[in-house]
This record gives structure tokens, C-alpha cells and sequence, in this order.
């Protein structure tokens, strides 16, 4: 039995990228992810401009070979302010993702573990969360709390929590009725050593889609809010920020609104992508097909 289970997940994680790899999507999406994730990174070494650097004399230029992508009305070099606004809009996305994994999925863990009263009590407070849609919730919590980029990790985090807590609570229910989990409570083990041994890592598939699904409706999210102004305040590069700031001048220099626009675009299509691919991979019926 424990070797058949050992077994299991890298049996699993092969099956998984090799069904990743025949999937052209997949591969597009986690190339694009990847080249995102790479400019966030190294942004001081390749952006060929500091992004909060004004220049009022060369405002509203449009692309060139000196500016890429043109700047914006203070002068500011609108290829750069991206680059630091991909670091700004990643970083809020894995935070807030990163929080509402944290506390949703140890949510649905002890619902679907446990069940009884327990079970109720988390699905009651996860359904009085999803009375509102994700966006509302996280806009009144910002008003709440007041502008800032920190408030918008925290808001859209607790936004995501409900779809986290009842993703990992379905799939606990499959898991824990599974014959190796049984075996382990005969066998004495605690319920900690069950849950974090035997039923986390048999769970995490949908799970794991869910992470990439999350991460662009909490970049997509967090954009709309520093849109609105309850974001990331000025100078800092935010994408949604940009778009906000650049508004105005949308017929006069309209690529300081369209690329600040299509890197949103590109950064949520890319995880639906790879999103999708997941979903693909790990769907038991394409498994048999």
C-alpha cells in the first residue's frame, strides 16, 4: 500500500506533463507566462528607462525607435512603466492568490475532513462571502480599509477565499473516502499526519487549476481596482494605474492607454490558457478517451 501510494504523484506529474506538452494552448500560454515572469523579474535591467522618470519636453510622443512604445503626458517611457507594472501586477496576484489558497483551502481541508457541524459552519461563512461577486466584495473592503496596493492584496485574497475553500473541500470528499486513507486511520496515524500525508497531495489537481483560473481574476481584479483609484497610487507603474492616468489622452496618444490595455490582456489569456491545459490534462474523461 505505501508503495502503491508513493507512487501515485510521480505517476501522476509524468501523465500530467506530458499531456501539458501535446497541448498547443498550453505551451503557448506557459511560454508567454514565462517571458512575463522573466521581464518582472530582471524589469531594472531591461527596461531602458527608470519608469518614474519624467521628460514634460517629449510628453505624449508616440513609439519610436528611442521610445519603444512611446511615453505617456509626463514624458515617461511607456515600454519601461509596463515592465515595472508586469513586477507590480504579478507580485499583487501571487499575494492575494497566496492568501486566499491559504486560508480557503485549510478551510475546505477541515470541511470536507471533518464534516458534521464544522462543515456547516465554514460553508455557512463561505456562502454569506459569495452573496456578493468577487469584485464588489473586494471593492468594499478596499473602501473599507482605505487605497493602498497592500489593501488590494488583502481584499482581493479574502474575495478568493470561497472558491478555494469549496474547490479543496470537493476534493477532499472524493479523497477521504479513498482505501489508503482508511488504511491509515486503522493503522492509528493522527488526523494531522492523514491530512497533510495522504489527503493534501492526493487533492491538489483541481486545486492547482484553480490557482492559475484565480491568478488572472486577481490580476484583472487588482487592475480594475487601482483603475478606479483604490489601487496602486501615482507614480508607482501599475497597469491598471496606467490606464487609469492615461485615460484622458485616449484619442490624442492612444498607446498610452492600448499597451498598458493589451499587457492585461495578454497576462489573462496567457493563465486561462495554461489554465485550460491543466483542466485538459487532469480531466478523467479526456484521461480515458
Amino acid at each position: 500500500m505505501a508503495g502503491t501510494t508513493s507512487m501515485r504523484p510521480s505517476s501522476q506529474r509524468r501523465k500530467l506533463w506530458r499531456s501539458l506538452s501535446r497541448n498547443p494552448r498550453a505551451v503557448l500560454g506557459t511560454l508567454v507566462l514565462a517571458v512575463l515572469v522573466v521581464s518582472a523579474v530582471f524589469a531594472d535591467q531591461l527596461s531602458p528607462y527608470p519608469p518614474n522618470r519624467q521628460n514634460l519636453r517629449n510628453s505624449l510622443s508616440p513609439p519610436s525607435a528611442e521610445h519603444l512604445l512611446g511615453t505617456d503626458q509626463f514624458g515617461r517611457d511607456v515600454f519601461s512603466r509596463i515592465i515595472h507594472g508586469g513586477r507590480v501586477s504579478l507580485q499583487v496576484g501571487f499575494i492575494s492568490v497566496g492568501i486566499a489558497l491559504l486560508v480557503g483551502g485549510l478551510m475546505g481541508l477541515l470541511a470536507g475532513y471533518y464534516g458534521g457541524r464544522l462543515d456547516s459552519v465554514l460553508m455557512w461563512i463561505v456562502d454569506v462571502l459569495l452573496a456578493l461577486p468577487a469584485f464588489l466584495l473586494a471593492l468594499a473592503i478596499v473602501a473599507a480599509l482605505g487605497a493602498s496596493l497592500v489593501n488590494v492584496m488583502i481584499a482581493v485574497g479574502i474575495a478568493f477565499i470561497p472558491v478555494f475553500a469549496r474547490v479543496t473541500r470537493a476534493a477532499v470528499l472524493t479523497v477521504r473516502e479513498q482505501d489508503y486513507v482508511a488504511a491509515a486511520q486503522a493503522a492509528g496515524s493522527s488526523d494531522l499526519r492523514i491530512m497533510f500525508k495522504h489527503v493534501v497531495p492526493n487533492a491538489l489537481s483541481p486545486v492547482i487549476v484553480q490557482v492559475t483560473l484565480a491568478l488572472a481574476g486577481a490580476i484583472l481584479s487588482a487592475a480594475g481596482l487601482s483603475f478606479l483609484g483604490l489601487g496602486a497610487q501615482p507614480p508607482t507603474a501599475e497597469w491598471g494605474s496606467m490606464l487609469s492616468t492615461a485615460r484622458p489622452f485616449i484619442r490624442d496618444a492612444h498607446w498610452a492607454v492600448t499597451f498598458p490595455g493589451l499587457a492585461i490582456v495578454i497576462t489573462v489569456l496567457a493563465l486561462n490558457m495554461v489554465g485550460d491545459g491543466l483542466r485538459d490534462a487532469l480531466d478523467p474523461r479526456r484521461k480515458d478517451a
